[in-house]
């Protein structure tokens, strides 16, 4: 696992991805077992390299979802989603800019955002435990990032890869749940002012909120509950698009509002 983690975190540092690493990682060949025995060694490889950021100082402030569309789990051979942690610096201003270089490979996804005002410890969290709990909900564009190759992942690739984290944008204006359906809202993001990607709350495990209700359960679970102030990311509304030096995303979230990030063009590197 440590072998696994330091190719990770060389190929951060370095600015090159490295290959798969999924092999590595999961034990004996197809079967059940080694495909689940596998999922639990790459968590152990992201708590291996999350602990060392946290050793430089690098602060976590939530978590995110990944891999909530049926569409994707079943590309990928499972039937649950994942998470990855959400460090502070990872965090772009709306509006903002992410600086030329700072990512290796990056895809842009828009989704809804979920800020907590108290804890959830139970492992069996509910709908009500997470409506109870949760101050805000905000528009996001979150900037996933692999540090493997070519995106050439399995469930056991983007575990180990902290759930593919990459930076994230929230919208500026909270709203509170109160009359608020997750499930029926609209998304539409564009780059470079053309539509890119479409979607509906229905789109991410039938809505947010069940999403968020999942990580709550599987965190509680493993120890380490979501807690006051926590920011969750519930995972993408739609598909997610390739962005390129020069991009604009701008994404609409219908009952939310509306959220923007560009990208440097190639060596601007202010």
């Amino acid at each position: 696992m440590v072998k696994v983690a330091d190719a990770l975190a060389d190929a951060a540092r370095r600015g090159t991805p490295c290959p798969p690493v999924r092999t590595l990682l999961t034990d004996g060949a197809d079967g059940a077992d080694g495909a689940e025995g596998g999922i639990e060694a790459a968590y152990a490889v992201q708590r291996l390299n999350l602990q060392r950021e946290q050793a430089t100082g690098r602060r976590i402030v939530g978590r995110k979802i990944g891999l909530t569309s049926p569409a994707v789990q079943r590309q990928l051979g499972v039937d649950q989603p994942d998470f990855g942690a959400l460090f502070a610096d990872m965090a772009v201003p709306e509006g903002g800019e992410v600086p030329a270089g700072r990512l290796l490979q990056p895809k842009v996804e828009a989704e809804v955002a979920l800020v907590l005002g108290h804890d959830l410890p139970h492992r069996r969290c509910t709908v009500v435990d997470l409506l109870r709990a949760t101050d805000f909900a905000l528009p996001a564009l979150e900037i996933v990032d692999s540090r493997v190759r070519d995106w050439d992942i399995s469930i056991v690739d983007t575990v180990a890869d902290n759930a593919s984290c990459g930076l994230y944008v929230l919208g500026a204006s909270p709203v509170p749940l109160a009359g608020l359906n997750l499930r029926s809202v609209r998304m539409t993001m564009t780059r470079n002012g053309e539509t890119a990607s479409q979607g509906t709350g229905a789109d991410c495990l039938g809505s947010p909120l069940n999403a968020a209700v999942w990580l709550a359960s599987a965190l509680a679970e493993r120890g380490d509950p979501l807690r006051a102030g926590d920011l969750v990311l519930t995972g993408a509304l739609g598909p997610m698009v390739p962005a390129a030096p020069g991009d604009v995303f701008h994404a609409r979230i219908s009952d939310l509002g509306a959220v923007e990030v560009r990208f440097a063009a190639e060596g601007d590197h202010r």
